[in-house]
């Protein structure tokens, strides 16, 4: 019975050994908390190593040189530390850049936003000109006789005329014997019987000055008279007026000037540089300072053949009708020369936010804003051209924009826009400055951190430091070469420690400078510390 005992208890013994052996072989086939990070390690999205954190990676970055960016971690090779990962949920919207804004804050900034649009644009230009008379309506009127002005219908310069008017009356001698003798040859009906001499006679008063309806009140009448008639050749404004009641006048001697406005022009001064840009038959609008809010259209007419020598300007000549007699010589006024239109996407003037070294939109994507470069073209009616850019349809904040702009500018958005520039003028002061200067004045940066592991062979030390404002740099754990190893004698791993850094290698546009330690020693918290322990020691 004691054996039957025995051979039972070995029976289990056994089985629960088996058991135990299966149990652990399934165990370990089956992945653990501890390997799930590897797992997820493997995966990719978009071809990017993902990590086990859980969110969308979307490339691996070395915080010093954020602009190269990797798709899988590991060391970075410009700095001896480990890249880290760029998340796609970092930003407002997803995208890089981003801007997070409330809609309660928006609408309390007063942003408002715009589409992108197509507009018309053109070869267009401006200048500044100046109404002027139209000087092929001007009308001199004279008299073709010696005599005396017996009366003046228009005393003062600017009175109106209409045409047909009687402007003066003149008293000739010699006109009183030219139509006696036509009225006489009317009556001698015998002596001039085909009228041939009595036709002479009327042509002569004619030339003289005469009207038809003053030669046809004699012949009617059968009275010379003394007095004959000026009448204005044209409707129009008294602009000159060469004699007054009872003067004399010589044959040919012009008694008044009488001007057209019913059409005038605009001479406008071109700059030199632009006047291979015009030609005749082009449009041109015309924006007068003393009739706001209208636009008066006309075309090019003439261009003047000769730049003036003092204002190096090409004249042009713009015609421009003037039924209400609203344009008056003397105004000046601002013109928009036109040719051939293109259409061109466009967004509103003030949208546009210049930097000094470039132009930037600021564009709304999703939840959140992103400041976009843009080339800008042509401006016309508050809008300017985009040569490149949003995309037509995409809406830009046209209010608001430099709050905006601010707080990109504080995430870091525009500094990472302008690195280049920053790189390319450094190496251009790099350039000027003598070398030696260079590196006189250059001074240490100075870090404190904690010591994460002392290699002497190599001369290395790793260490797990906090900001150094001088390099912009953020707490970060990384590796540094130590001038000289001798000091790592004293120090071991969580040593707090204060280290000056030294640059190694310059900085380049594509890789930032590189440094090693000048001098590395404990912190003074941790000197005092040592120095207590040592006398608590030496005390019995």
């Amino acid at each position: 019975m004691k054996r039957l005992h025995l051979v039972i208890v070995f029976i289990l013994l056994t089985l629960f050994a088996g058991l135990g052996w299966f149990f652990g072989q399934k165990s370990a086939q089956s992945p653990t908390s501890k390997d799930m990070p590897d797992s997820k390690m493997a995966q990719s999205i978009n071809g990017v190593v993902q990590d086990g954190s859980g969110k969308t990676v979307k490339y691996w970055y070395d915080p010093m040189v954020p602009n190269q960016k990797f798709d899988k971690p590991g060391k970075s090779p410009f700095m001896d530390m480990m890249l880290e990962p760029k998340y796609a949920n970092e930003s407002a919207d997803g995208e890089e850049g981003g801007v997070a804004i409330s809609s309660q804050t928006a609408q309390n900034l007063g942003i408002r936003l715009e589409k992108v649009q197509m507009s018309q644009f053109g070869e267009s230009l401006s200048a500044v000109g100046r109404i002027e008379a139209d000087e092929r309506r001007f009308y001199a009127v004279q008299t073709r006789m010696p005599g005396f002005v017996e009366k003046l219908s228009v005393r003062a310069m600017g009175d109106p005329v209409t045409k047909g008017q009687k402007v003066a009356e003149i008293y000739a001698p010699e006109i009183l014997a030219a139509q006696q003798e036509y009225l006489t040859l009317a009556t001698l009906g015998q002596v001039d019987a085909d009228g041939s001499l009595k036709q002479a006679a009327r042509s002569r008063l004619k030339l003289l000055g005469m009207s038809e309806g003053e030669i046809a009140a004699i012949t009617r009448t059968g009275k010379a008279s003394p007095r004959f008639g000026v009448y204005a050749p044209s409707s129009g404004v008294l602009t000159e007026l060469g004699v007054r009641e009872g003067a004399q006048l010589m044959s040919g001697t012009s008694l008044m000037q009488i001007t057209d406005l019913s059409q005038v022009w605009l001479v406008a001064e071109v700059p030199e540089r632009d006047a291979a840009r015009l030609k005749t038959g082009i449009e041109a609008e015309v924006q007068l300072q003393s009739i706001a809010g209208e636009v008066f259209k006309g075309k090019v007419s003439y261009l003047y053949p000769m730049l003036s020598g003092t204002s190096r300007t090409l004249q042009v000549r713009v015609e421009l009708p003037n039924k209400q007699n609203r344009l008056r010589p003397g105004m000046y006024g601002n013109v928009l020369f036109t040719g051939q239109t293109y259409e061109a996407m466009s967004v509103s003037t003030e949208s546009i936010i210049a930097t000094g070294k470039r132009k930037i939109v600021i564009s709304k994507e999703g939840g959140g804003y992103r400041p976009v470069e843009v080339i800008t073209g042509q401006e016309r009616d508050t809008y300017t051209e985009i040569m490149s850019g949003p995309k037509v349809g995409e809406e830009v904040v046209t209010s608001g924009q430099f709050l905006i702009d601010s707080e990109a500018s504080l995430s870091g958005v525009l500094a990472r826009l302008s690195q280049q520039d920053k790189a390319m003028e450094k190496g251009m002061s790099e350039m000027d400055m003598p070398m030696e200067k260079a590196t006189d004045d250059e001074k240490m940066p100075k870090g404190r951190g904690k010591v994460v592991e002392v290699d002497v062979k190599t001369g290395k030390l790793i260490l797990d430091h906090e900001p150094i404002k001088e390099l912009g740099w953020p707490s970060m754990t990384m590796g540094f070469k130590v001038k000289d190893s001798k000091q790592l004698d004293k120090l071991k791993a969580g040593d707090e420690v204060e280290f000056d850094l030294k640059a190694d290698a310059p900085e380049t546009a594509d890789r930032p400078a590189q440094y090693m330690i000048d001098r590395v020693e404990k912190s003074t918290s941790m000197k005092k510390g040592d120095m207590k322990d040592s006398m608590n020691g030496a005390k019995p």
